[in-house]
């Protein structure tokens, strides 16, 4: 059965209404770290900490968290097996599974160790359970948003994978929903946890580079003439054997397809494909290396479908964005080539070059004498999805900030949702983060994408 979500409900409240509700989000930035106490790891002893108070307490101690995991595809199963490997160590017990598919959802009921009875095919029914503290949502992007803010109004910590939600005003109401419940939220772009980021971050806020001017990153891959994204099709799934509507969930209907179910991230009304899907693990942390992450104030976005063309999504596209701070980003993406771009901040007075288990940074040449070069090394670690977890537990527990919550995502998504409609709109797209408006540069207000609103460019 369709069923209407919190998500599309809220959407129909006025923009006066929504700002109003979160008001209290025009008190960011007041100097402190980030957006709070921040839970970091510490490389050199493993330990994660906010200060010495969390330091004291890892990621195994305290209450025990009982976590429910929804969506059982490969990232899903990978997240399963962190959980269930770790399960001693870190005081997490595994309560329940959900998948919509019979037979991806025995195979998580499995690997859990778990009775039929704690398995589901409707998320909602987890939702209910008192006993569970926290859900990992690993569904299909265009499904992550209802999920999420559902689970925090039932009162339960939210780990979801990136990107964090589909579109802009799925974004703000995830992010609304976190700050009024006060649950803990995770976006699951796992290196984002790793010292290197967090670590550049420190030196940036204080002032180690100067002014920021610009950051580049990449997430480059060529898949060869198979295409991104087209993984094998199981026969064993058929229409009988899924929640179709349910799968769906916001998207309009659409006829059964497994090539939809399987490979969705070629798809515009579920995915944006190496926007959405691969370029959050270089977007987040790189925002997060800035040390004080910002709302994007333009941005524009060039995306080609000309070699990989049995998709929607582009095979290559290139970001910038600017900041009101005045930094620029430049992001590039493919599923054709390989050959990237190093990950790398420039400020006015020296630059900060993050490679991947170590960090330089190398003083400009008029301010040789001002700042001193800089080498550390060791800052990533050999499971580094693990970690973020336990970052997540840890936040949990000791009331902290996760590495990459909310507030990272909503921004994050910011500019994702922004690229994504200046590549499909042809435009420059201008955000106001006090009214929560998009314009063009000539100053015409332009509505947001949201579900159905653009037929995608697939025929057939």
């Amino acid at each position: 059965m369709k069923y209407t979500s919190i998500i599309q409900r809220r959407a129909e409240e006025t923009r006066r209404d929504f700002i109003k509700k979160s008001a209290a989000a025009a008190a960011l930035f007041s100097g402190a770290p980030l957006f709070g106490p921040m839970l970091r790891a510490d490389s050199r002893q493993g330990a994660v900490s906010a200060g010495a108070s969390a330091a004291a307490n890892p990621s195994g101690g305290g209450d025990r968290l009982a976590v429910a995991t929804i969506g059982h595809g490969s990232q899903g199963m990978a997240l399963l097996r962190t959980l269930k490997a770790t399960e001693g160590e870190t005081n997490v017990r595994i309560a329940a599974v959900c998948d919509l598919w019979s037979k991806r959802l025995n195979q998580a009921r499995e690997t859990a160790g778990l009775s039929d009875s704690d398995a589901y095919t409707d998320y909602r029914r987890i939702l209910e359970r008192d006993d569970i503290d926290a859900v990992l949502i690993a569904t299909p992007t265009h499904t992550h948003a209802a999920i999420a803010v559902e689970a925090m109004e039932a009162g339960k910590h939210v780990y979801v994978e990136k990107p964090m939600t589909r579109y802009l005003h799925e974004a703000f109401a995830v992010y609304d929903t976190a700050k009024r419940t006060g649950k803990v939220l995770q976006v699951g772009m796992q290196w984002a946890s790793e010292p290197r980021w967090i670590r550049s971050g420190e030196i940036i806020r204080e002032g180690g580079i100067g002014p920021l001017v610009l950051a580049q990153a990449s997430y480059m891959r060529n898949s060869g003439a198979r295409g991104e994204w087209n993984v094998n099709i199981d026969p064993e799934l058929t229409e009988g054997d899924v929640d179709w509507d349910a799968w769906l969930g916001p998207v309009p209907d659409q006829p059964f397809s497994a090539d939809t179910f399987f490979r969705w991230r070629k798809y515009y009304p579920y995915s944006t494909g190496i926007m959405g899907d691969l370029l959050p693990h270089r977007l987040g942390p790189l925002m997060i290396a800035t040390g004080k992450p910002e709302f994007p104030r333009r941005v524009v976005c060039l995306g080609t479908r000309k070699i990989q063309t049995d998709r929607d999504v582009s095979d290559n596209l290139q970001i910038l964005a600017e900041f009101p701070s005045g930094l620029t980003m430049v992001l590039l993406g493919s599923s054709v080539n390989e050959q990237g771009l190093p990950d790398r901040i420039r400020g006015h007075h020296a630059t900060i070059s993050i490679g991947a288990d170590r960090i330089s940074l190398s003083p400009e040449r008029p301010f040789v004498e001002e700042v001193d070069s800089l080498t550390e090394t060791g800052l990533n670690y050999p499971n580094p999805l693990d970690m973020h977890m336990r970052n997540w537990y840890d936040a949990i527990r000791h009331a902290g900030q996760p590495s990459a919550g909310a507030e990272v995502g909503v921004r994050m998504d910011t500019v994702l949702a922004l690229a994504e409609m200046s590549e499909r709109l042809n435009t420059m797209c201008l955000f106001d983060e006090e009214t929560r408006k998009v314009t063009t540069g000539e100053g015409r207000e332009v509505e947001p994408l949201t579900h159905g609103m653009l037929e995608s460019r697939r025929i057939g």
